[in-house]
């Protein structure tokens, strides 16, 4: 925008002399001044990335308009995009990247290059203003259209998130950050009372967008689609921006339903998926059945203003297109557990909160529904049981440390009718080797589960060898932070695992883990599904070392 606005005043002025216009023509003049001028705003603005990715597109288009090649709008903006690649390499892992060109693409393939006259030559001065103006507007209505309609798909790639609102923001803030603020804040270097004026056009702005942002509605928000249902949205989106008839482009409108409403991977009847997640040092699992979401868990906090429930729980919640959770289970009162909570609760619905925290806690006030976990609990969804194992509701009478008080729930799917036996998880907690020793005594049997999630982090305190023996687990996952300060997971409880045995798996090394029961018997890492060349991959054992 800037170098537009540059261009058409170094045009202007490059007229006025006869002597420049001979020796430059108007038009060179009028590119490379506003290229140098927008590089200079870049400059002065910080040099950030999105900048220097526009001059080098700027500098590629106005180098071949230099030269006089006329050369087709596709291959200027693959050569523009060749250059921003090879300057900066990591540009195409930027949504940026993608969304500009993308956007320019879209308006090149889209465009008619018709322009039709409004106006004769005998029409007045006023009536050519006029039509003039109008068919300004009409195209600036028109280019945002096509960039709203455009770009949508991509957006929801990325973000999985579509502003509903932003065609009328875009409206109201194009021009007016072009045309006022813009100008203003580039003359307030020599007029300095301008800045205020242009700051208070910026406060009116602001006012104005964030009542759009916080209007009912104004973002929809998607699951994250499969790789050929956003390869069919991105097509439709292509298709119904270019010239057309609009029978053809009606067409398109199943290839973009796809991604908007992609389809959802849910298991079975009478089974469920595990979700380790990668949270750090802290504690978060997420359960699924056909029609139900349970989460055990929120992970820690990680500052004042951050938490796993604001950077991990709920993006992952909202990329698997869950609306609400059915259940929130809270298995006590350390931050390390119920960190990210309070995020969770205000921003998705959460029907009930099952947990062992004091009546008094805050997190409680925050929840609609509320239940107090004691042993003996029980219940089930679409064919799959969970049954509460800890604590006892004499516990909640006794002194007891924080960990002791942590919920322990087991989850366990139907045997299904090919012989396939059931399948189930245990989630532990932060128990530790009374409680352990507790629930061995009580009933070793109902302890037996496929997948264990180990307690206390893999702390000395906890994984006794009566217990293991007890739960016979065939994996057990570890959830710890890289290089915690509490040298989770301890070595030798790792060997009492690695005896018997039993897949182990650490979050540093695995990132989350997601496990089907009463599909295969493997469970899958999130860092083997989806290898990086930059992801350190540490020998075996190396990230067991306190």
């Amino acid at each position: 925008m800037f170098a537009w606005l540059a261009g058409g005043v170094i045009a202007a002025l490059w007229r006025r002399s006869e002597r420049a216009a001979l020796r430059l023509p108007t038009p060179l003049a009028a590119r490379w001044g506003g290229l140098v001028c927008a590089a200079a705003y870049a400059l002065f603005s910080g040099w950030g990335v999105p900048s220097q990715r526009t001059i080098w597109m700027l500098a590629t288009v106005t180098l071949l308009q230099s030269l006089g090649l006329r050369w087709p709008w596709l291959l200027v903006l693959l050569l523009a995009a060749l250059v921003v690649t090879a300057i900066d390499p990591w540009a195409l892992m930027q949504a940026g990247f993608w969304l500009s060109f993308v956007a320019v693409g879209l308006l090149m393939a889209s465009s008619n290059h018709d322009v039709a006259s409004t106006a004769t030559g005998d029409a007045g001065r006023l009536r050519r203003w006029a039509a003039a103006a109008w068919a300004s507007v009409g195209r600036d209505l028109r280019t945002q259209v096509i960039a709203t309609v455009g770009l949508a798909p991509l957006s929801l790639v990325f973000f999985q998130q579509l502003s509903l609102v932003g065609f009328a923001a875009n409206l109201v803030a194009i021009p007016l950050i072009t045309l006022v603020i813009t100008p203003l804040a580039l003359l307030g270097i020599a007029v300095v009372p301008l800045w205020t004026v242009a700051a208070w056009v910026v406060q009116q702005l602001n006012g104005v967008l964030s009542g759009l942002a916080h209007l009912p509605g104004a973002v929809w928000v998607a699951p994250v689609a499969p790789l050929w249902a956003q390869l069919a949205g991105l097509l439709g989106a292509v298709l119904l921006v270019l010239p057309l008839p609009w029978r053809a482009r009606a067409l398109t409108l199943p290839l973009l339903v796809v991604l908007i409403l992609p389809p959802r991977d849910v298991p079975a009847t009478g089974a469920f998926d595990v979700l380790a997640m990668d949270v750090g040092q802290g504690t978060s699992v997420l359960v699924r059945t056909q029609a139900h979401v349970l989460v055990f868990d929120a992970g820690p906090q990680y500052s004042r203003d951050s938490d796993a429930g604001q950077r991990v729980l709920l993006p992952l919640l909202r990329a698997r297109g869950e609306a609400r959770l059915d259940r929130l289970v809270l298995s006590h009162r350390d931050l390390d557990h119920v960190g990210g909570a309070a995020a969770v609760m205000k921003a998705m619905p959460v029907s009930d909160v099952l947990s062992s925290l004091e009546a008094a806690h805050p997190l409680l006030a925050q929840a609609t529904h509320t239940t107090r976990c004691a042993a003996g609990q029980s219940w089930s969804w679409d064919g799959v049981r969970f049954d509460v194992l800890r604590p006892d509701a004499l516990d909640y009478e006794r002194a007891l440390k924080s960990n002791a008080m942590s919920c322990v729930l087991r989850v366990s799917s139907a045997a299904d009718g090919a012989g396939q036996a059931a399948r189930s998880v245990l989630l532990t907690g932060d128990i530790e080797r009374e409680q352990e020793a507790g629930l061995v005594a009580a009933s070793p049997e109902a302890l037996r589960s496929d997948v264990l999630i180990v307690p206390h982090h893999g702390s000395r305190t906890s994984s006794t060898a009566a217990f293991l023996d007890a739960v016979k687990p065939r994996v057990a996952v570890f959830q710890a932070g890289y290089r915690n300060r509490f040298g989770h997971p301890a070595p030798d409880v790792m060997a009492r695992y690695v005896e018997r045995g039993i897949e182990v798996h650490v979050s540093p090394d695995c990132g989350a883990w997601r496990w089907v029961a009463g599909g295969a018997p493997e469970g899958v890492c999130q860092r083997d599904a989806a290898r990086r060349y930059w992801h350190h991959r540490p020998e075996r054992g190396a990230a067991y070392d306190p």
